[in-house]
């Protein structure tokens, strides 16, 4: 039998579990496509993606992997247009193979594959169809996650499912990049035990029950801004889905206005004795407390915004004046 044909489609590191499974087990894409090199960080120095940094290291000669034969051509187009969908039929694919690659494919690019196109979403579908389920699964405090291997079609995550494998979240303190490595491991073995089965067209695809569907968005800075109105369980679990990004994040009006970082919290049922939600108070071995609309939410690590994290106490120490304040 011929080796099947396959070009990846991903772009951050969620997907590199994937990809390198593939190449463990001698599926080598004939090329990767993932987004054009973006500018990052302070000094916005054009950084490559995830993907692709990872394969011009196993592709360089110096470091380059056994398993890689032949070169892997890396693709970046800015668009997925007519030029795009002619330069990848000249590989003649198989099949495409997708994972966190970040753009929408359109339908004359989803054809163009023989056994199609299979995508690795980090969520029950059709519950948290969209580009944010992991964080949405922690927000909402879902106590059940996973991974489905969809057929894409030209609608977002509505394709019929193929397979999927369940992960309990049973540690109600889990972090996003915590339940994000895990779920692209759980991803990565899952591709691999299926691959061969699809290949040979052993697979009958399920559709998705579209009733059941649920959505996620793509995260803003301004979704991470806190409601101090919110009870405090709620705003723990926004801290732990938002880290790193967008941040969970407050403003303190002093002789300044501070813009502050939440990065680590967990919520208490102790309700401060006075002030409106977002009053500071403390209490024995807990030196920063923030009121909320329901128990309180005692801060262990935060950041003023072009500072480093610091714990709670060497905060109070640092700024003082900040017990007493109210957060808005």
């Amino acid at each position: 039998m011929a080796a099947t044909k396959i070009i990846f489609f991903g772009t951050s590191a969620f997907a590199l579990p994937s990809l390198k499974a593939l190449i463990r087990n001698d599926w080598v894409p004939l090329a990767v496509v993932t987004k054009p090199d973006e500018s990052a960080g302070r000094k916005q120095v054009l950084t490559p993606p995830p993907v692709k940094e990872w394969i011009t290291r196993i592709t360089t000669p110096a470091t380059r992997i056994p398993m890689i034969k032949e070169e892997i051509k890396t693709l970046q187009p800015e668009k997925l247009n007519e030029d795009f969908a002619l330069q990848i039929s000249h590989f003649k694919p198989d099949l495409f193979i997708v994972a966190a690659y970040g753009k929408i494919i359109p339908k004359e690019i989803l054809d163009i594959p023989r056994l199609g196109v299979l995508n690795i979403h980090p969520s029950l579908l059709p519950r948290w169809r969209g580009p944010s389920p992991i964080q949405c699964a922690i927000l909402n405090g879902d106590t059940e996650t996973g991974v489905t291997i969809m057929q894409m079609d030209e609608e977002m995550d509505h394709g019929p499912i193929i397979t999927n494998n369940k992960l309990p979240i049973t540690n109600n303190k889990i972090i996003y990049t915590e339940l994000h490595d895990s779920l692209a491991q759980l991803g990565a073995e899952l591709l691999v035990e299926t691959l061969p089965q699809w290949i040979e067209e052993k697979i009958q695809p399920i559709p998705q029950d579209n009733t059941k569907a649920t959505y996620s968005k793509i995260l803003k800075k301004d979704d991470g801004r806190i409601n101090w109105s919110r009870p405090a369980e709620e705003i723990e679990r926004m801290v732990r889905a938002f880290t790193p990004w967008p941040g969970t994040w407050t403003m303190w009006p002093s002789e300044k206005l501070y813009r502050i970082r939440i990065d680590q919290a967990v919520w208490e049922g102790e309700e401060a004795p006075i002030g409106s939600p977002g009053y500071i108070w403390q209490k024995e071995g807990m030196p920063l407390l923030v009121k909320t609309g329901k128990g309180s939410l005692a801060v262990t690590m935060l950041t003023i915004e072009g500072k480093k994290p610091v714990p709670a106490a060497a905060f109070v120490r640092g700024y003082p004046d900040i017990v007493g304040a109210t957060l808005v």
